[in-house]
């Protein structure tokens, strides 16, 4: 081998030994709030100790081989030999750092006002709406007041006029008076003023199967059509509660509320399926399969095509409000959105906690006189449809066109704060990058903080900003080949036990 080659051989090892380094202090600095994952950095560093001993021991048989002059592989194995000095000083001066930033984390952290400024302040962030607005303008200010550069937000379009509920109040009137929880339906219209009436309830027939009557079917087209025609004049003006109360049974030896670690470490092993983990094919250790399966019934309508068509029956016949089923225990409620993001068409729909449902239909079936009040304000914010991805940055030094990115979805659902769902992770990814330039390390790459908007809807803007910068692999931005990977954060609380 000529001396041009072998010094292009450095030269190539060095910069792998650097991008290393790099990626060593971004997992350093992402994970140091969650113990299991510092544990791995370290590991880390051993394993490239081991591996930097076998390419000297390979290089002294690599010049063996070729019958290299006794001079020249003396340069050699001196330069074999002070690459693990080398790395024995990269390792001290990575403890130093780790302890800077665990000394910084410990005693300095931003994390808690992060969040209360996120959940507390700005609450729920929906997609679109001045509340997740002012949150991503106030993280991009709050990262520039860390010393962070190029912090912004940065517009891509949603397509969608945003949506705010500014008042939900429904009450029993009778047979007694008592409040009603419950939840508001994302881009639904309000109801016309406050509006009292006496409940319907449609219930949707159903058949059972004939090779199982513990299995119930969908009706048909033309069964669906009879039973609404006997309906149209009971829902005009009226609010409806829709289906049948759900029955949630008590769970007397409730799952862990958290994914056993064995469970997770067989899922992140790529020579393992679902099949072969704790709990099978089933979400967090639970059983898998669908339940006794039953032939289909023929010309029977699918769960989508009802529920189409029962939002267009109500809206053609005047329904007041539409009322549905949370179906979930302890007054659990999860409300997202009218799939097509138009307010004419749905009528105004609301989410009533399992528990007042189930009573007022027990009501109606009893035939005991019912009245509810309801009133319901939303408001369609028009500027909505452009949202917002905020981003901020520790620019890097010599490959400072390299971005190593790190984040989390900042949009949330309205029903809540938005606190598990994500501002915890952003709050993290926040404060790993805060971290870093408190303590006044400089990395060689750009390291970027994404907060991301739309993720509810379906990572929408993280898709429009990947497209933006970095394109496809048919079809590259300049910025394509710089980019060097990205970790994000949206398990909710806990730590973080695994990454892929």
């Amino acid at each position: 081998l000529s001396l041009p080659v072998l010094t292009r051989v450095e030269a190539v090892l060095t910069s792998v030994f650097g991008i290393l380094t790099d990626v060593e202090a971004v997992l350093t600095s992402v994970f140091l709030i969650l113990s299991d994952f510092f544990r791995i950095i370290l590991a880390s560093v051993r394993r490239r100790a081991t591996f930097l001993a076998v390419l000297r021991y390979n290089l002294l048989k690599i010049m063996r081989k070729l019958s290299i002059s006794r001079s020249f592989a003396a340069v050699f194995v001196i330069a074999a030999f002070v690459l693990p000095s080398a790395a024995l000083a990269q390792d001290a001066k990575t403890a130093e750092i780790n302890a800077a930033i665990r000394k910084e984390g410990m005693e300095n952290s931003r994390i808690m006002n992060t969040l209360h400024y996120l959940s507390d302040v700005y609450g729920p962030r929906l997609t679109g709406s001045p509340n997740h607005v002012n949150a991503a303008r106030w993280a991009a200010r709050e990262m520039m007041s860390w010393g962070m550069e190029n912090a912004m937000t940065e517009p891509w379009e949603f397509g969608h006029p945003g949506w705010v509920n500014e008042r939900s109040v429904g009450l029993i009137q009778k047979p007694v008076q008592d409040t009603l929880t419950f939840e508001v339906l994302a881009w639904t219209p309000s109801t016309k003023g406050v509006i009292v009436s006496e409940p319907v309830h449609l219930v949707i027939p159903q058949f059972p199967a004939p090779s199982n009557p513990q299995i119930m079917q969908n009706p048909t087209q033309e069964e669906l059509t009879a039973y609404l025609d006997t309906m149209k004049t009971a829902v005009t003006g009226k609010i409806v509660l829709v289906g049948k109360p759900i029955v949630v049974p008590v769970n007397i030896t409730p799952g862990p509320k958290r994914i056993p670690d064995e469970t997770i470490k067989c899922r992140m092993d790529p020579t393992k399926t679902p099949a072969d983990c704790p709990g099978g094919a089933g979400f967090g250790g639970g059983p898998g399969g669908l339940g006794p399966q039953v032939p289909p019934r023929s010309n029977a309508l699918s769960g989508q095509a009802i529920a189409a068509q029962i939002t267009a029956f109500l809206i053609e016949n005047g329904a007041a409000l539409r009322v549905n089923d949370a179906g979930r225990e302890h007054g659990q409620i999860r409300a997202f959105n009218n799939n097509t993001f138009d307010v004419t068409k749905a009528p105004p729909t609301v989410i009533l906690r399992n528990e007042d449902f189930g009573r007022i239909a027990r009501l109606l079936e009893k035939k005991t006189p019912v009245r509810l009040e309801f009133d319901i304000r939303n408001r369609i914010e028009p500027s909505g449809v452009t949202s917002y991805n905020t981003v901020g940055e520790i620019v890097g030094t010599d490959k400072k066109d390299e971005v190593i990115m790190l984040g989390g979805h900042l949009d949330s659902w309205h029903a809540a704060t938005g606190a598990t769902d994500n501002a915890i992770g952003c709050a993290v990814m926040m404060e790993a990058a805060r971290i870093l330039k408190a303590i006044g390390v400089k990395p060689r790459r750009t390291i970027r903080v994404a907060l991301w908007s739309g993720e509810e809807q379906g990572l929408l803007g993280s898709q429009a900003y990947v497209k933006r910068h970095f394109g496809t692999a048919e079809n590259p931005t300049a910025n394509y080949s710089k980019f060097g990977g990205y970790f994000n954060i949206d398990s909710g609380t806990g730590r973080a036990r695994g990454m892929s």
